[in-house]
C-alpha cells in the first residue's frame, strides 16, 4: 500500500506545522544521538578540529535555535545586543554541568517554537538582518529561516552521528 500525503491541506499554518516538524525530528536526533553518553564523552573531541560534542549542542543552542529565531525572526532586542561572536558558542566552561547544556538546548528550542507559531504564515518577513555578519539578506521570510535551520540541524545531527560513532560505537540509524 502507498500512503501519500494530503497535498490539498492549504489551511492556515499547515506549511508551518509541517516545517517544525521536520525540524523537531532533526532536533530530537541531536538529543537521541547523545543519550547515553557520560560528561567526559560528551566533552572529548574525536576529530582533529577539536570541538566536541556538548560544544556543537551549545552552538544549535545560541547561534542556531536562539539567534535564527529569537533575533532574525522575532527581533527580540535583548538577544540582538546580548549576542556573542566568533566561535564563543562552541566553547563550554569546564564547570558548566553537560545537563545544563543540554536543558538549554532544549529551551531555546521551545522558545523558538513560540515564535514559530505565533506567525501569522511562513511567509511572516523577518524582524532583524546581521547585516554586519552576513551582509545583504539572503533569507527574507520565516520559511527561508525554518529551512535554513533545518539544514543546519540535519547537518550537525549528522556531525554528531559520527563523533558518537567514534566514541563508543553507536549509531543513529543502520539501515541493512
Amino acid at each position: 500500500m502507498i500512503v501519500t500525503a494530503n497535498l490539498s491541506d492549504t489551511t492556515p499554518g499547515s506549511e508551518l506545522k509541517a516545517l517544525l516538524r521536520v525540524l523537531d525530528g532533526q532536533r530530537r536526533h541531536v538529543l537521541g544521538i547523545l543519550d547515553g553518553l557520560d560528561a567526559k564523552d560528551l566533552r572529548r573531541p574525536v576529530l582533529p578540529s577539536g570541538w566536541h560534542c556538548l560544544g556543537l549542542v551549545q552552538h544549535l543552542a545560541l547561534d542556531v535555535e536562539r539567534f535564527w529565531f529569537r533575533a532574525v525572526v522575532a527581533g527580540d532586542e535583548e538577544v540582538i545586543h546580548g549576542l556573542t561572536s566568533g566561535d564563543e558558542a562552541w566553547k563550554v566552561a569546564p564547570e558548566v554541568p553537560a545537563i545544563d547544556v543540554l536543558d538549554r538546548y532544549r529551551r531555546e528550542a521551545e522558545l523558538a517554537d513560540a515564535v514559530i507559531t505565533a506567525a501569522a504564515s511562513a511567509d511572516s518577513a523577518l524582524a532583524w538582518w546581521p547585516h554586519d555578519l552576513f551582509g545583504e539578506p539572503h533569507l527574507h521570510t520565516l520559511r527561508d529561516v525554518l529551512l535554513h535551520v533545518i539544514t543546519e540541524t540535519a547537518c550537525h545531527a549528522g556531525h554528531l552521528d559520527a563523533a558518537r560513532e567514534l566514541i563508543d560505537g553507536r549509531r543513529w540509524l543502520v539501515l541493512t
